[in-house]
């Protein structure tokens, strides 16, 4: 058995009612720790992405595949291991700075992230940002010094990057 590495997998399903409480009924039935999932329409309006993110060895995630393409509303399932992508992250994260400078650092700090401020009042504004996992993660740690009062990650999105693309 091989070691534990972070799985992403990709899952076309679909769009009808109840396939998001199978799909993690399947994994809780297993005992399967979901890091992040996320769902959302494609352009084809009749299926949706399922983003899947866990810890698994090899022959666990051989067996959550198996059992992923075993649901009847399923079109296509797969593993982004070693498949170039691209993953983003989104955040919404409202921030606690007061007023004066202090402010004004903390929305320097979002500026330079190249976040978007979408709420503001005289006690906190709150920003979204997108990025990589490490790029949110940095904004979080950067803006915590400041009292993050709120934060709300979607977890991550990924599609398979373009065989033509520049890198």
């Amino acid at each position: 058995m091989s070691g534990t590495n972070r799985h992403i997998i990709s899952a076309l399903v679909e769009n009808e009612h109840g396939v998001l409480a199978k799909v993690a009924g399947l994994f809780a039935a297993r005992g399967f720790n979901i890091e992040s999932l996320t769902v959302g329409p494609t352009e084809d309006t009749t299926l949706s992405r399922m983003t899947i993110v866990l810890l698994a060895d090899d022959d666990t995630l051989e067996q959550v595949v198996k059992q992923l393409r075993r649901v009847p509303t399923m079109v296509k399932v797969q593993d982004y291991l070693d498949t170039p992508t691209i993953q983003r992250e989104m955040v919404l994260i409202r921030v606690q700075a007061g007023d004066g400078s202090r402010r004004l650092e903390a929305l320097e700090v979002v500026n330079v992230f190249n976040g978007k401020v979408v709420d503001l009042t005289p006690k906190d504004f709150t920003a979204e940002l997108t990025g990589s996992e490490n790029k949110i993660q940095a904004i979080v740690d950067c803006l915590r010094p400041y009292g993050i009062k709120e934060l709300a990650r979607s977890g991550k999105v990924a599609m398979t990057r373009s065989p033509t693309a520049v890198r």
